[in-house]
């Protein structure tokens, strides 16, 4: 009986074991993430390439600052292509002034040009159900998400940075 409590604890232990070890693995990866997002912040900031804060260049392609979470500040931008690569802390939720709510993945991509972001990667909106959002286009007061279908919102409620609210997942 001793011998097959043994082995009994044995396994229950190894399997508590493989779970802690794999929950510290998931947070080295996601410590990693952090950490090469903040390392090509520095390491372009050393080439002397000074970044303009996001909300600017949001702002200089006609697209309204407060479309992204307060914290994402991190971004990636090619001028050539246009790639656009926003880095967040964490997956969430942003509500805004006209009652939508946006969802955030940890990494955001598109393409940026005057009044649009398109091909988007990373952003969710609710419509009965959490759909994608592929497109955001500004014209004058109203911004136009498509997801699924285009819907318009008025820009006055994207202008200002919000705080995103943590979720489990995207």
């Amino acid at each position: 009986m001793d011998q097959i409590l043994n082995k009994v604890g044995s396994y229950w232990i190894g399997q508590k074991a493989n779970k802690e070890i794999s929950s510290v693995g998931d947070d080295f990866n996601s410590l990693s993430t952090s950490i090469e997002g903040g390392t090509k912040w520095l390491v372009s900031k050393l080439k002397g390439k000074m970044q303009k804060p996001l909300p600017e260049l949001l702002r200089e392609y006609d697209i309204a600052v407060g479309i992204f979470p307060r914290d994402a500040t991190n971004y990636e931008f090619n001028e050539e292509t246009g790639k656009l690569t926003v880095y967040i802390p964490s997956i969430c939720e942003v509500g805004y002034k006209d009652s939508s709510v946006l969802r955030f993945s940890t990494a955001v991509t598109g393409y940026l040009e005057k009044g649009k972001l398109a091909d988007i990667e990373g952003i969710k909106t609710k419509v009965m159900i959490w759909v994608k959002v592929t497109c955001i286009s500004s014209d004058g007061g109203k911004l136009y998400f498509t997801a699924g279908m285009k819907k318009s919102r008025s820009r006055e409620a994207y202008e200002v940075l919000r705080d995103g609210v943590s979720v489990d997942k995207f």
